[in-house]
């Protein structure tokens, strides 16, 4: 094991909260292989850098001799949100999670370590829990203590209808640890109630409480909202090399920091380093450069990373980008969304109506990297990179 002081500075990093440091420290002091558990539920097939956050810190316990518990709800993840207000909590199939939650131990590999790994599904324990075992769960707590959590409470507050199988999510996944026996949970900061939920319940049944560790939620490349897929502000960890290079390198300069504290596996000193260059003018384009390298020679390969940023004369490959991508703003007054087709052409990225509507037709307009067809429309107030074809492509700002 890594000397306890050595080994809290490289967990700590990028860290937002632990509750209780003292406790983690005295687990590390100990000597034995701890358990780190983090839950994932399989609600899309697909992961991005936003959840890459919380599996760096699991690869950090796995380089400090530690086995991690990789928990896949495919339990939890079939409770959905019946107020349908939640877009990322939609009701699963049993197929939905089955597919699910293959291509999340496909892609989870690139990043851990398969023999420090143990792969688990909390149907295994929590299908076989009876009707008076749930009743027993759900006396642990109380309605008060639930309208705790953040989300209940505003929606309490809102006059929003709150359904009772609700109120079992947290304990549910609190009983996750008490059948892993974790030794230390990992978590969103949004996640925090159900992570301390998990330290009550592992009281309750005699064993020691879990450490809580909280990650930041990485904000996309609008840098205003959470990196999600649905929000098309992402970038997947499936994505190809010319794509991903593309995207990391067009994301606004006020993100780079902190993408290069949250993402980069770079020595905290080297991050310095850089930063210092951009403070004695270095452009931060190719600041990002350095760092959508490294990530496209994580996800892929070195060879991957050495020209992921080039292109043949003024053919670029498909869902690549320039790397000196044009900015633009564009005015829509008294607009929530906008048609697609007219933010093609106030941004110049086609000639006219007829060109725009021929380009999304055929699917040769892509937004955010994704393809987008015509009956798509954008948000105002967000900004978006947008390919029209293989020639044009810009940054496009939807100014209210």
């Amino acid at each position: 094991m890594t000397d306890v002081a050595e080994a809290l500075a490289l967990i700590k990093r990028g860290v937002h909260e632990i509750l209780v440091e003292e406790e983690l420290e005295r687990k590390l002091a100990s000597g034995r292989k701890l358990k780190i558990k983090a839950g994932f539920d399989p609600t899309a097939p697909d992961l991005h850098l936003g959840h890459t956050v919380l599996i760096n810190k699991l690869r950090q316990f796995q380089d400090l001799g530690h086995e991690v518990l990789f928990l896949i709800g495919d339990f939890t993840g079939r409770i959905g949100d019946p107020t349908g207000k939640n877009v990322t909590r939609k009701p699963l199939t049993e197929e939905d999670v089955k597919a699910n939650a293959k291509t999340y131990q496909e892609q989870v590999f690139k990043i851990l370590d398969p023999q420090k790994t143990r792969v688990v599904f909390n149907a295994d324990w929590m299908a076989k829990l009876s009707a008076s075992d749930m009743i027993q769960l759900a006396a642990q707590s109380t309605v008060a203590r639930m309208l705790e959590r953040d989300d209940f409470e505003k929606r309490y507050k809102g006059g929003q209808a709150i359904s009772i199988h609700e109120f079992l999510y947290p304990l549910i996944q609190g009983y996750d640890s008490v059948a892993l026996e974790a030794d230390i949970e990992l978590g969103g900061t949004d996640q925090k109630f159900n992570l301390l939920m998990g330290r009550e319940l592992q009281k309750h049944f005699g064993q020691e409480p879990q450490v809580v560790i909280t990650m930041p939620i990485l904000e996309g490349l609008d840098g205003v909202q959470k990196m999600s897929k649905s929000l098309g502000n992402y970038v997947g960890i499936n994505d190809r090399p010319g794509e991903m290079f593309n995207k990391i390198v067009s994301m606004p300069d006020s993100l780079m920091w902190r993408y290069f504290e949250l993402l980069s596996l770079r020595p905290i000193e080297e991050v310095r380093e850089l930063m210092e260059k951009v403070e004695a003018g270095a452009n931060p384009r190719d600041i990002k450069m350095e760092l959508a390298r490294e990530l496209v020679a994580r996800f892929h390969d070195e060879d991957a990373a050495a020209n992921a940023h080039r292109s043949s004369g003024n053919q670029l490959a498909e869902g690549e980008l320039p790397e000196d991508l044009p900015e633009v703003e564009v005015q829509f007054e008294a607009q929530s969304d906008v048609p697609i087709a007219s933010v093609l052409n106030r941004a110049g990225l086609a000639n006219n109506s007829a060109q725009a509507k021929d380009m999304l037709g055929n699917g040769r307009v892509r937004v955010d990297g994704e393809v987008i067809d015509k009956e798509a429309r954008l948000a105002v107030g967000h900004v978006y990179v947008i390919q029209a074809g293989k020639k044009r492509y810009a940054r496009v700002k939807l100014v209210p």
